[in-house]
């Protein structure tokens, strides 16, 4: 047995177990040569399908409060602080509910509503609420919500306007996070997320691969996500935007997004592993089939907040063709 398939038959116990590999492991699988991805991402399948089962979440989310944030984050076009295209704005509450509406017809059980802040003041806070309402007595359909770091107060507010999930993004390795952000630190983002679990909420949590991180943070981050043990992981690759400090980096290549996919699935064989932003750019269509038949169980339908993504129907056809069931919403509330 070659060292390759070792790696591989050591990770067979995912499968058996659903106990995620740790961070040498998962180190080990993300430098497996490229004639191994099939073999990975057969496993990864095979994972996702015992501990997670066949259905597929669909998401759709909307930007409530878009562009103007204080914050650094080296990769996002929202700062206020960089000379890039995006201007503030805000959306106002019908627009919301048929942004709602439309993301309901087309199968999705989950609606996240996302403002450019670094945390809600109280004018979001309130018009959260008044959105929230609105929503619920428009259309039959999950609310979550993405808003930043938050108080402990704010959390009891969000949880009981009924929010059902709430996505606050690591976006990277502890170890990586000063050369990504410099205006607010990772254990800020941490501190939200362990009060939203406690809270009850849902944890939505992910980040971004491809922003210059090594192959051994990206391992890191793997392994401080599952510590972190969330409902849901995002998997964003970087699209570079113009006028970010990150808009000369170079796209990750396909080979390696896929590793990181099958990778993340062997980490987490118990979570939502959902497509994100910039796999259009960095998988294409046939490393989008590719990653949804190695361990993807969710995807975001439509644009994302500042860029574009595949055709809805493309991705509720592809997923017809694979057989994979949308995730009726009664199964997840």
């Amino acid at each position: 047995m070659t060292v390759d398939q070792d790696i591989l038959a050591r990770a067979e116990r995912v499968l058996e177990t659903g106990q995620g590999l740790n961070e040498s492991e998962i180190l080990e699988i993300l430098l497996l040569p490229d004639d191994r991805i099939p073999d990975l991402l057969d496993l990864a399948h095979r994972v996702r399908m015992r501990w997670c089962g066949p259905e597929v979440e669909v998401e759709g989310i909307v930007s409530l409060k878009t562009g103007g944030c204080p914050e650094d984050c080296h990769f996002c076009s929202q700062s206020g602080l960089f000379p890039s295209p995006v201007r503030a704005a805000w959306l106002d509450i019908p627009g919301l509910v048929d942004a709602a509406k439309q993301t309901a017809a087309t199968g999705a059980t989950e609606f996240c509503i996302v403002a450019a802040v670094r945390g809600p003041d109280e004018r979001l806070m309130k018009q959260m609420r008044e959105a929230v309402e609105a929503i619920r007595a428009a259309v039959d359909i999950n609310v979550a919500a993405s808003l930043g770091i938050l108080t402990q107060a704010q959390v009891e507010d969000l949880k009981a306007m009924g929010i059902h999930r709430y996505n606050h993004n690591l976006e990277t390795a502890r170890s990586y996070f000063p050369h990504v952000v410099t205006t607010h630190t990772w254990d800020e983002r941490w501190d939200t997320l362990r009060m939203i679990a406690d809270s009850g909420m849902e944890v939505c949590c992910g980040g971004i691969v491809g922003m210059g991180e090594t192959v051994e943070q990206r391992a890191e981050f793997a392994a401080q996500l599952a510590a972190l043990d969330p409902h849901e992981v995002p998997l964003n690759f970087l699209n570079p935007r113009p006028g970010t400090p990150f808009e000369d980096k170079e796209v990750m290549s396909a080979a390696d997004a896929l590793r990181t996919i099958g990778a993340f699935r062997l980490a987490l064989p118990r979570t939502i592993l959902r497509y994100a932003g910039g796999r259009e750019l960095t998988l294409g269509d046939p490393g989008t089939r590719d990653g949804l038949l190695g361990g993807i169980n969710a995807v975001i339908v439509g644009n994302y907040l500042t860029t574009l993504g595949r055709a809805v129907d493309s991705d509720i056809d592809l997923l017809t063709e694979l057989n994979m069931p949308i995730k009726a919403l009664s199964d997840t509330l």
